[in-house]
């Protein structure tokens, strides 16, 4: 890392206050060259750590540019562990930009993206997964994103994870030493029974991190929901009343809808990505049909489906729909009984009806038949907006994600659930290699390999002959 000051609105453009961040060795210094304090003789320099000066910031013709606070942070303890200085000033754009042209007459850089928390990365104030946290933590949309961001910007997972790597690095220890030993045949410091126990239990633990993958991933981008159904039956218009929007056309014209439309909304502290879709019915036109197959990907892709119906629909729909939502979650809805001469319209139309099912799964869906009455169903009128509240809560409980908190531990990112799979790999080789009796050396290199991949998600450096001897020596006594 260079040894360049740095220095970037931190800030928001639009509020009422405005802050710029300044990091580097001669980050006090080159603040006080544009800062003249108010009420004291003090430079920053001469000031303490943690503490705020009341003052004007002065350009090259000493001119007033704006009244402003200083805080001061020292290294090693600051945000990116370096000299840093935040300046608290007004938030019009002219004086955030007037000051940052000063401070880089002065000497400092403008600071690339992400710079600031890549140093704080550089100096060991957070590790890798920590530093990716931080992202996330600004980009959260609702409080499970902003838990699971949170937890792992504390260090959650990578506690987890320092306590695997510990374990791991103990065994392959003793397994190096019986390499050096090897002229003793018979002579074993690594206990076979204790490190396949072990290995079983960091086995489980790697398969439970990468398993919460498929929750996290889903609350960080959004559960997909696909709504389908035949053209005209009110896709559109209850796309818009879920999102509380005009999202979509809506029309009588069958077909208006001729490719998906996408956009993400927040129930119940979830956020959901729904998907309105072309209208499904046979048709010569071109561009509707490449709709509708684009329809059936989106299908494939959600989690759960919205199957919206007008009318009692025929055995050859239940069929087409029963092969395509093999293993998802299914929710049918039954749309317009505001109508009089609805075809679904009833005493009890106005009420959802509640079944038991709320799910087709995989072997369900391989019967011959699929009875309409074994589905959820539910009643609504997209036009006046009828039931959706219970067409909400269903689509909540559809989800079916538990509830989150700051402590617990769930994957948000590909890059980790992929080194999390690649060392639970090779773990598992490690398992079978003692199954088969293979010898310490063949074990030791694929607990090293497990290290390594733990490593990835920290931003670690990868286990070093030097640090296998360093544990060695200071875990075991081998003479004198």
């Amino acid at each position: 890392m260079n040894n360049n000051t740095i220095c970037a609105i931190a800030t928001a453009p639009g509020g009422a206050i405005g802050i710029i961040r300044i990091s580097g060795p001669e980050a006090i210094s080159i603040a006080d060259k544009v800062f003249r304090p108010i009420g004291s003789n003090l430079s920053l320099s001469q000031r303490k750590a943690y503490t705020l000066a009341f003052g004007n910031i002065i350009n090259a013709d000493n001119e007033v540019v704006d009244e402003v606070i200083v805080s001061i942070f020292r290294a090693p303890h600051s945000y990116t562990g370096e000299d840093s200085v935040e300046i608290s000033c007004h938030g019009s754009s002219y004086i955030l930009q007037q000051v940052m042209f000063l401070l880089t007459e002065n000497g400092c850089l403008p600071a690339g993206p992400g710079e600031f928390t890549q140093r704080a990365f550089l100096n060991g104030k957070m590790d890798l997964s920590q530093a990716e946290a931080v992202a996330d933590l600004i980009s959260s949309t609702n409080k499970a994103t902003h838990d699971m961001a949170l937890s792992q910007l504390k260090g959650h997972f990578s506690n987890e994870l320092s306590e695997l790597r510990a374990h791991l690095l103990k065994l392959t220890s003793l397994l190096e030493l019986e390499i050096d030993f090897s002229d003793h045949e018979d002579l074993e410091f690594a206990d076979r029974s204790e490190l396949y126990a072990l290995a079983n239990d960091i086995h489980q633990r790697l398969a439970s991190l990468a398993r919460s993958f498929e929750v996290g991933n889903a609350l960080k981008n959004g559960i997909p929901v696909a709504i389908v159904g035949n053209t005209n039956v009110g896709k559109s218009t209850l796309l818009n009343h879920l999102l509380h929007e005009e999202k979509a056309i809506v029309s009588d014209v069958h077909g208006t809808t001729r490719d998906f439309i996408e956009d993400t909304t927040i129930i119940n502290g979830i956020q959901f990505r729904f998907v309105d879709t072309a209208g499904i019915r046979k048709t010569d036109d071109i561009v509707e049909n490449i709709g509708i197959e684009r329809t059936f990907q989106k299908m494939q892709e959600a989690k759960i489906v919205l199957w919206l119906i007008d009318k009692q629909p025929t055995e050859a729909e239940i069929e087409g729909i029963k092969e395509r939502v093999a293993g998802k979650k299914l929710i049918i809805v039954r749309n317009k009984i505001d109508l009089p001469n609805s075809s679904l319209n009833n005493s009890s139309s106005a009420k959802p009806t509640t079944l038991a099912l709320t799910s087709v799964s995989t072997s369900r869906a391989q019967n011959s038949k699929l009875k309409i009455q074994d589905l959820q169903l539910v009643d609504i009128s997209a036009k006046y907006g009828t039931n959706l509240s219970r067409l909400e809560q269903l689509i909540v409980e559809a989800a079916d994600i538990p509830q989150i908190s700051e402590s617990d531990i769930v994957i948000t990112s590909a890059r980790h659930y992929s080194a999390l799979l690649n060392a639970d790999e090779s773990l598992q080789r490690v398992i079978a290699s003692m199954d088969l009796g293979l010898s310490g050396d063949l074990l030791a290199e694929d607990l090293r390999m497990v290290i390594d991949h733990l490593a990835e998600i920290t931003g670690e450096e990868r286990i070093t002959p030097q640090e296998t001897l360093q544990n060695i020596f200071t875990h075991f006594c081998i003479g004198k």
